[in-house]
């Protein structure tokens, strides 16, 4: 980071990302970009139906890659679907994968000019994985992307209830 660039904020919240004032919201995608559960759902439901015709039009993105469409309805401009790994116990490359989301996402992000970027706890959902590793993982990528590339100025990490949005802010203050 340049020495006079000021330092990102990372901020923890417990809501519905797809209400959250920010530039880009991460989806926590699956393969083929399709509409799904969870965050993916909710996503896809506030969006609007544009949503689904631009992310076909995407096709396939790979586990561990993230890929760009508008936000459509959302607040967020900008929506980047980040497909996490499905948890196998650990021995398949899950953290290298999930960490690979992180990373590709904030990439993506500052090569769009995208100031301000929310995070769910990818892949901790009907992905499986748990969530002290995942948190971890997230934190430690998202940290090592923005000493790399000052121009994102605000991440937060969306939670979903208290257990997960304690745990974010407990490893955050670590």
């Amino acid at each position: 980071m340049p020495p006079n660039a000021p330092t990102p904020e990372i901020a923890v919240v417990d809501g519905d990302i797809t209400a959250l004032d920010v530039d880009a919201i991460v989806n926590a995608a699956n393969r083929q970009l399709a509409p799904g559960a969870g965050v993916c759902g909710a996503i896809h439901r506030a969006a609007g139906p544009e949503l689904a015709e631009a992310c076909a039009r995407i096709g396939a993105c790979p586990t561990g890659e993230a890929r760009l469409t508008p936000g459509f309805r959302l607040k967020a401009r900008h929506l980047i679907h980040a497909v996490g790994p499905v948890w196998q116990g650990g021995s398949a490359g899950e953290d290298d994968l999930l960490a690979s989301c992180y990373r590709q996402s904030l990439a993506i992000a500052a090569a769009n000019d995208i100031r301000s970027i929310a995070f769910p706890a990818i892949s901790t959902g009907v992905y499986g994985y748990p969530l002290g590793r995942a948190s971890r993982i997230a934190i430690d990528a998202v940290r090592e992307g923005l000493a790399r590339d000052p121009r994102i100025e605000r991440v937060i990490f969306c939670c979903f209830g208290a257990e997960p949005t304690r745990l974010y802010r407990r490893l955050l203050a670590e």
